[in-house]
C-alpha cells in the first residue's frame, strides 16, 4: 500500500536524518497528530519519498519500536502502538454536532435498550440502492459535477425534489424556488441569519419542543419565544399574545408530541402571519414516514407558499450523516437566504445530491420508504401492545408517524425517578420534562424512540420499564 506521510527533515542539520525522523515521529505522536493504530508508510515507500536511503528509515523505525512507539507487525506493516504505556497520545475530547445540539444525548453508561428518539434510532440505509446509484452518477459525471456546486443546489435534485414533494407532501414549489442545505440545521441557521435582516428580532418556537432548536435560537442572537402546543397543535391565540412575527412548527407531526395541526389552527396560524407581516418556518422533520391508515397532512406551505419557508430533511428517512436537506421559500427571501449562506459555506456536496436525485428519479426512495413504513408501523404496534400489557394507566399518543412516540404516563408518576430507575435496569429513556422550557408543565411522559428496535425488543424494553415504575 503507497501511503503518504508528511516528514520534516533538514539535510544540513548536525543531528542526523534518523534522529530527525525519529523525533520528528515522537513528537507527532505526543501532541496526537498521529494516532493510535494509524498505519505509517513502508521504509522503503518513506525513504523514496525523503530521498534518502532506506537504511535510514529503517534504522528510524527500528528505534520506536524499541522504544514502545511504533509496532511492527507481520503482514500489516508498521503502526503506531494502539495503547501507549502513558499520556502521549492524550488529546482533549471534543463534543460532535449531535452531542453540541442535544447534550442531554450522551449516555452516562452502555445500555441495553435505548429509547431515547435520538439514540441511536435510525432506519436501516438502503446501501445496495445508495451503491447503485452512486455507481451510474459517477459513472455519467463529467469535469462539472467535481466543480464547485450550485449554491441553491444541484438543478437535478431541485426538479426531482420540485415533483416528489409536490406529489407527496403537496408542497406549491418549482425547482426555482428550492434549496439544498446541510440537514435543517442549516435552514434554521440561515433563517436566524436573515430574520433580524427583516427587522424581526425574536423566534417563536413550540413548547414542547426540541431542546436543541432553543439554544440554537437563543445562541444565533434571537429571543426564542414559547408557545405552547395542546391537542390541536400550536396554540395561535398564545402565539398572537407573544408579539413574534416569526414561529417554527412542525404542523404534520408534532415534535415530541405526535399531534397534528387541526385544519381550524391552521387556518388561524396563516392569517396570523398574514396580519403580523410574519413568517412561518414548516419543520416537516420525518414527512415520508407516515404509517397511520388514511391519508396523510399535506403541507402547511401549500396554504401560503408566501409566507411559509417549507423545510425538509433525509435526516430520519435515510441517515442523518448525509447532511442532507432541502427548503422551499418564495424567491425574495430564498434570495437572501443565499446571500446568507454565500458568506457561510459554498454549497451542499454534488455527488451526494446526484445519487440522491437518482434515487428520486428511479422510484428506488418511494420504495425504501414502503419499507421503512411497514417496519415502522409494526415497531409502534408492538410499543402499543407491549404498553397496554406491561403499563396500564399509560397511553401511546400521537400519529402513527416518524421514528418516535409520545407515552403519556398515569397521573402522579415521578417521572425524573421513572428515568433513573429504569436506567439501573440498562434502560435509557428521556422524559417529556426536558422538551419543555420549565418544569411541571406537562403531565409526566417519555418520548421513546422505537423504529430501531426488534419486535422481541420493544416489549422487552417497555417490559423493564414497567419493572423500574413498579419499584
Amino acid at each position: 500500500m503507497a501511503l503518504h506521510m508528511a516528514v520534516e527533515v533538514v539535510r544540513d542539520s548536525s543531528n542526523s536524518l534518523t534522529s530527525q525522523i525519529q523525533n520528528f515521529i515522537k513528537r507527532e505522536i505526543a501532541e496526537g497528530i498521529l494516532h493510535p493504530g494509524t498505519r505509517l508508510p513502508s521504509s522503503r515507500r518513506l525513504a523514496d519519498d525523503l530521498d534518502v536511503s532506506r537504511s535510514v528509515v529503517v534504522e528510524a523505525y527500528g528505534q520506536l519500536v524499541a522504544e514502545g512507539y511504533l509496532e511492527a507487525v507481520q503482514g500489516a506493516g508498521t503502526r503506531v502502538v494502539r495503547h501507549l504505556g502513558d499520556d502521549r497520545s492524550v488529546v482533549p475530547a471534543l463534543l460532535d454536532d449531535r452531542e453540541a445540539a442535544e447534550p442531554l444525548d450522551a449516555p452516562p453508561a452502555p445500555v441495553r435498550w435505548d429509547l431515547r428518539p435520538g439514540g441511536g434510532n435510525l432506519p436501516a440505509f438502503p446501501r445496495r440502492e445508495w451503491l447503485g446509484c452512486y455507481q451510474r452518477v459517477l459513472y455519467r459525471a463529467d469535469s462539472g459535477d467535481h466543480d464547485y456546486p450550485s449554491l441553491a443546489g444541484e438543478p437535478d435534485l431541485r426538479l426531482e425534489l420540485a415533483g416528489y414533494l409536490g406529489r407527496l407532501r403537496g408542497v406549491r414549489t418549482t425547482p426555482a424556488g428550492l434549496m439544498v442545505v446541510a440537514g435543517f440545521a442549516q435552514t434554521l441557521g440561515l433563517m436566524c441569519a436573515v430574520l433580524p435582516r427583516i427587522g424581526i428580532d425574536a423566534l417563536a418556537i413550540e413548547d414542547p419542543g426540541h431542546p436543541g432548536q432553543r439554544q440554537f435560537v437563543r445562541e444565533s442572537g434571537l429571543r426564542a419565544v414559547p408557545v405552547p402546543v395542546d391537542a390541536e397543535g400550536i396554540d395561535v391565540e398564545a402565539l398572537a399574545a407573544s408579539g413574534a412575527r416569526a414561529v417554527l412548527v412542525t404542523p404534520g407531526h408534532q415534535f415530541p408530541t405526535g399531534v397534528t395541526l387541526s385544519p381550524r389552527r391552521r387556518e388561524a396560524l396563516v392569517r396570523w402571519a398574514r396580519d403580523v407581516d410574519g413568517w412561518i418556518v414548516e419543520d416537516d422533520y420525518d414527512g415520508g414516514l407516515w404509517y397511520e391508515r388514511g391519508a396523510r397532512p399535506l403541507a402547511l406551505q401549500r396554504t401560503d407558499p408566501e409566507r411559509v419557508v417549507y423545510a425538509g430533511t433525509a435526516s430520519k428517512s435515510l441517515a442523518p450523516g448525509l447532511r442532507l436537506g432541502w427548503l422551499a421559500a418564495p424567491v425574495p427571501l430564498l434570495d437572501l437566504l443565499m446571500r446568507a449562506r454565500a458568506r457561510q459555506d459554498l454549497g451542499t456536496e454534488t455527488l451526494t445530491q446526484l445519487t440522491f436525485a437518482e434515487l428520486l428519479r428511479t422510484g428506488l426512495f418511494d420504495r425504501h420508504l414502503r419499507r421503512l413504513n411497514s417496519l415502522a408501523r409494526s415497531r409502534r404496534e408492538s410499543l402499543e401492545e407491549a404498553v397496554r400489557r406491561h403499563l396500564p394507566g399509560a397511553a401511546v399518543l400521537g400519529r402513527g408517524a416518524g421514528l418516535h412516540a409520545y407515552l403519556q404516563l398515569p397521573r402522579g408518576t415521578d417521572e425524573a425517578a421513572l428515568v433513573a430507575r429504569a436506567l439501573r435496569r440498562s434502560v435509557l429513556l428521556r422524559g417529556a420534562a426536558a422538551f419543555h422550557t420549565g418544569p411541571g408543565r406537562g403531565a409526566p411522559a417519555l418520548v421513546i424512540g422505537h423504529a430501531h428496535l426488534p419486535r422481541s425488543g420493544v416489549g422487552e424494553a417497555v417490559r423493564q420499564v414497567a419493572a423500574a415504575a413498579h419499584g
